[in-house]
């Protein structure tokens, strides 16, 4: 039940119009409590949607009681209008559920530029409302997909509570965040502070390290809600590993899908001055262009890696540097060393292993090899 595993929490997602396909492109997620205590992380991008804006002064309060979320239209860059069917958005909810409509949050996503049919969301979302059900999570995550090729839901059993999610995202995978819309849920007695805290370290190292494509989106948002209806009040530092886990699970799932991807490849960074340094890197590699095209040719071209390195400002020796591919040590102090030859890149895990040799610093990195079906999807996309 992914999303509503945890007790308090109901869901629905159903089809409203707004995707040219008929597909689903509506979902309700809400919090029946006792407790509404949550958190939320959004992206960096200064080109921020509608929905963004909305629910970044909406979660000051520490509280959400729902959130709205659409499909089909991103409801970025379409004036004055749309930032208007976001707020009737949440005051549409707010009144069916007899709440304040800054206890809703809003999310989006689709195509920046284009504006949502005002009434046919608003019909959807009180269809949804009424289809709200404890075992609606897979309907929600269904009708939040774009390019998304299957759902992804997650749910980690912890000591009397639980901890669920669901996510969409197959494109747009960057640092900060990624055209991800990720929400997820908790029966755990924590409070705001408790839920702050944990999302922000889960998404440092798991969202903020999905590197597909390099690109960031305008309506990344990753929501935390506790009803409390567990009773139970968590270790701070188990519960924060329990949040760390619905995450780390949805963003390999992101992974896993992203558009038109061939390979996942892992980039270990080890031996770094920092991990600052070892982040740097590890991105820099995930963003060569050269490198996640030899991969999607089978070509175990580490050359193309120490380039990418050496164009960081990381701290390390150039002529001492080592590269594993697959377990394969090709590079040794700069050089080369194991063959190549052997290195088997048929199946769609890949590993990268550098060693700065400069420190205790490290820090993984996940993304794409780069490929034609890629091209493809983004040079006509539509919902």
């Amino acid at each position: 039940m992914s999303v509503t595993a945890a007790e308090g929490f109901r869901a629905a997602g159903v089809a409203a119009g707004l995707k040219t396909s008929g597909q689903p492109d509506v979902a309700v997620l809400v919090n029946d409590g006792p407790l509404s205590a949550a958190a939320a992380v959004f992206t960096s991008n200064r080109c921020k949607a509608n929905p963004v804006l909305w629910s970044q002064e909406a979660i000051r309060s520490g509280s959400a009681k729902a959130v709205a979320i659409n499909s089909g239209g991103a409801n970025c860059y379409t004036g004055a209008e749309g930032f208007q069917i976001t707020h009737a958005t949440a005051e549409s909810v707010a009144k069916a559920l007899k709440i304040g409509a800054l206890d809703v949050q809003v999310a989006s996503t689709g195509l920046i530029g284009m504006l949502n049919n005002r009434d046919a969301l608003l019909v959807g979302m009180n269809k949804a409302l009424d289809e709200l059900s404890p075992s609606g999570g897979l309907k929600a995550a269904t009708a939040i997909m774009t390019t998304d090729t299957v759902t992804k839901e997650a749910v980690q059993l912890a000591d009397g509570y639980v901890v669920g999610g669901m996510a969409k995202g197959a494109g747009m995978l960057a640092p900060a965040l990624a055209t991800m819309l990720v929400f997820i849920s908790t029966d755990a007695d924590v409070d705001s502070a408790t839920c702050d805290a944990a999302l922000r370290e889960a998404t440092r190292t798991t969202f903020d390290r999905l590197d597909s494509d390099g690109c960031q989106s305008t309506n990344d948002t990753v929501i935390l809600m506790a009803s409390g209806a567990s009773g139970v009040k968590p270790d701070v530092a188990e519960f924060a590993q329990a949040v760390h886990s619905v995450c780390h699970k949805l963003a390999l799932q992101l992974l896993e899908d992203a558009e038109g991807a061939d390979h996942e490849i892992t980039i270990d960074v080890i031996g770094a001055a920092s991990e600052d340094d070892a982040i740097e890197v590890g991105r820099s590699v995930a963003r060569s262009n050269l490198f996640k095209c030899a991969i999607f040719g089978k070509d175990p071209n580490w050359g193309r890696i120490l380039a990418s390195v050496g164009t960081t400002q990381a701290v390390f020796d150039p002529a001492n540097l080592d590269v594993a591919l697959n377990g394969v040590w090709v590079c040794r102090n700069s050089g080369p060393a194991e063959s190549p030859v052997g290195i088997d890149l048929e199946d769609r895990a890949v590993s990268v292993t550098i060693d700065l040799k400069s420190g205790t610093g490290q820090a993984t990195i996940w993304t794409n090899d780069l490929t034609q079906a890629y091209v493809h999807e983004n040079s006509a996309y539509s919902s």
